[in-house]
């Protein structure tokens, strides 16, 4: 039992803890300090010594913002909600095609849905879109629990610690009635970077890469040494909470004590919209922090919830790039690297430059008939113009000067494996598709990825491991490894191998369209895979089509039809079909069951609200789909049920208030779905 000079210690340690967080949001996020430094240091330092007489630190203590012991690793974390890519427009004319799209699928909504209230005409908010890493934090009643990166978008790598070093993230919030989990992007303010690098014995090239690598850093004293800060502009995941438009969502963000730039504007046109996109493009230096472009949203929660997303991008918001930057340096070489299907693509190396907040060292050199274009032919070690839009590598304009330099040689043979190439259109190809490692190794991995097969644990290691040891030359050959093959491998032990046989027994079961996928068809992704899957329901069907079937499907051109009657007229290709389908992989399609029209539910409006104890929300969507429900995502007079589960909040509020039928114990439910 606590003394009580005890409870009276534990009872200041919590004042001060709620104290100092107090002073922490108005100086970081507010930027409005209510007390000297030397009186927060007392503060501080008080907290401090009681921590070491007593052995406690409370857990959202400031004093867990050092950085603790350096970690072994990064444990991955799935997001309660997927993180969203953003579309890019380039120019006005991409922003135009953009709001075209936006107001015909309005339109469409509205003139397909005649019983609903219509959506509104699109108004739009106007954000900075910041260049650091992005950041997803989750808070369970209140209490961050969990942060990580971006990832793939369905899982990120916890990076809990590092984030706990930022002094504007708020380790507790008002919000205290359920799960949320809110995205920013952390980053290195510039006048943080220019003071860091006074003092460092190694100083940092640029704030982004500096902001990265703290936050990927396994030691977190490193990343509390960096003194990053962090915008938030989004709620991906929410229990019991709903926003009708942005602004109430970021009000909410600012309630709950996150830091929100300043600066959004609203516009109700599209024209507004550029003019306030060319003052923000003309003042991106004035800020103390990089930005690479402007976001445009649509402010109408119900709007983005009808539009709904790509297989890669929500299609009610879009990134503005701004015009490039551009600078000039010194091409030092060029390689040739072989790509999984086999083509052959320049990348030049050049001597490293700051561009754009990024030091640049590798630039895209897309085929020799670009080269010749530029005049890049005799360029080497000559002066040439290179430009970044934010492009993963930056791209060479040209050469500066007239005089000659060494000249960049095609190359006939492959770089890898010697096979003579092939030019198809402008493009090189090797042709060697089994014996040619680069191509094997690429097209393994992507096989093996998970949008495709989605092999556990399989990495391109495994790989080239499986290609040198195991003589793994296609896909179907990994279906006919052996225990005893892999147990014979180094760092494979019994565990390792019984797990790898594991993973590729159940991949056997992916639905046909994420077998299309793995099978790297050229020309096609996700989206015009799953397509195919849902319009011929099987795989021999999608063998036999002619090019004027493909043609006649919805966003299959001349080019994508030919590509896949090509594949699949391959003989490498079938032969690998066959042999994987002889092994035990099924690639069949989703069996979509009938919708029901004599349920309770058929024709009916359902939201769903809070979390379920016996099934997902997905789950049970899919299920009162099945049932002829149509599933929304807010209440209104036209709703005929709501289904909530626990900490469901204003949407139950709202269906409580219009008198809408509110079914709230999930034995009821599964009894109503058939269970």
């Amino acid at each position: 039992m606590a003394t009580a000079k005890e409870t009276g210690q534990h009872a200041r340690m919590r004042e001060l803890v709620d104290l100092i967080a107090e002073h922490n949001y108005n100086y970081y996020t507010l930027d409005k300090p209510t007390i000297s430094d030397k009186q927060w240091d007392e503060l501080y330092d008080e907290l401090v010594q009681l921590e070491q007489e007593t052995g406690l630190i409370l857990p959202d203590s400031p004093t867990q913002r050092v950085g603790g012991d350096i970690l072994k690793g990064f444990e991955p974390h799935r997001h309660l909600a997927r993180l969203w890519s953003l579309d890019k427009a380039q120019d006005n004319e991409d922003l135009l095609a953009w709001n075209a799209r936006v107001i015909k699928a309005i339109a469409d909504y509205n003139t397909k849905n005649p019983d609903v209230v219509p959506l509104p005409e699109p108004s739009y908010v106007i954000e900075l879109k910041f260049d650091g890493l992005t950041l997803n934090l989750t808070y369970d009643g209140g209490n961050l629990v969990q942060a990580s990166t971006r990832g793939n978008g369905v899982v990120g790598e916890g990076i809990l610690a590092q984030v706990k070093t930022i002094r504007s993230i708020p380790f507790t919030i008002p919000f205290t009635d359920g799960l949320i989990e809110v995205q920013g992007e952390g980053i290195m303010n510039l006048s943080v970077l220019e003071a860091y690098n006074v003092t460092a014995a190694e100083p940092l090239k640029n704030a982004r890469n500096a902001a990265a690598g703290a936050l990927r850093n396994q030691n977190p004293r490193i990343t509390a040494e960096r003194k990053l800060s962090a915008f938030f502009y989004n709620v991906g995941y929410a229990d019991g909470v709903s926003f009708e438009n942005h602004e109430q969502l970021l009000q909410f963000l600012r309630d709950n004590r996150f830091k929100v730039n300043p600066y959004a504007a609203y516009c109700s046109t599209i024209e507004e919209v550029q003019a306030e996109l060319e003052r923000v493009a003309a003042g991106r230096s004035e800020h103390d922090f990089l930005i690479d472009g402007a976001v445009v949203k649509l402010t109408d929660m119900r709007t983005r919830e009808a539009l709904g997303y790509t297989d890669k991008f929500p299609r009610w918001a879009v990134a503005f790039k701004f015009e490039a930057e551009e600078t000039t340096t010194i091409l030092e070489s060029v390689s040739w690297e072989v790509g999984r299907t086999g083509k052959i693509t320049p990348v030049a190396r050049v001597e490293a430059v700051d561009l754009a907040g990024v030091t640049v060292q590798n630039c895209t050199l897309n085929n020799m008939g670009d080269i010749e274009r530029k005049n890049l032919k005799f360029a080497l070690g000559t002066h040439v113009f290179i430009r970044r839009s934010n492009d993963v590598i930056p791209e060479i304009l040209g050469k500066v000067d007239e005089e000659p330099g060494g000249e960049i040689v095609t190359p006939t043979q492959c770089p890898s494996c010697g096979t003579e190439l092939e030019l198809r259109g402008a493009h090189l190809f090797c042709n060697n598709k089994l014996g040619c490692k680069p191509q094997t190794i690429g097209r393994i991995t992507h096989f093996s990825s998970r949008d495709a097969m989605d092999i556990e644990s399989f990495s391109i290691m495994t790989a080239e491991q499986l290609f040198d040891d195991c003589g793994v030359r296609d896909p179907a050959d990994l279906y006919a490894l052996t225990y005893e093959q892999l147990i014979g491998l180094e760092r494979f032990g019994d565990r390792k191998a019984k797990k790898l046989l594991e993973a590729l027994d159940k991949s056997k079961d992916r639905d046909l369209a994420a077998f299309l996928f793995a099978l790297g068809i050229p020309n096609t992704g996700k989206a015009t895979t799953k397509m195919l899957a849902d319009h011929y329901g099987s795989l021999s069907a999608i063998r036999e089509a002619t090019v004027e079937e493909l043609v006649g499907l919805p966003d299959v051109g001349g080019i994508v039809a030919e590509s896949i009657n090509s594949y699949f007229r391959d003989p490498v290709a079938a032969n690998s079909i066959d042999r994987m389908l002889a092994l035990g992989v099924k690639a069949e399609a989703e069996r979509q069951a009938p919708v029901r029209t004599d349920s309770i539910f058929s024709g009916k409006t359902v939201v769903l609200t809070g979390t379920l104890s016996t099934m997902s929300r997905d789950e049970a969507a899919k299920k009162l789909e099945v049932l002829g429900a149509k599933i929304s995502g807010s209440v209104s007079k036209k709703t005929d049920f709501v289904i909530a589960g626990e900490s469901a909040g204003s949407k139950l509020t709202k269906a409580r208030d219009l008198g809408v039928t509110v079914i709230e114990d999930e034995a009821e439910l599964q009894r109503l779905l058939g269970e």
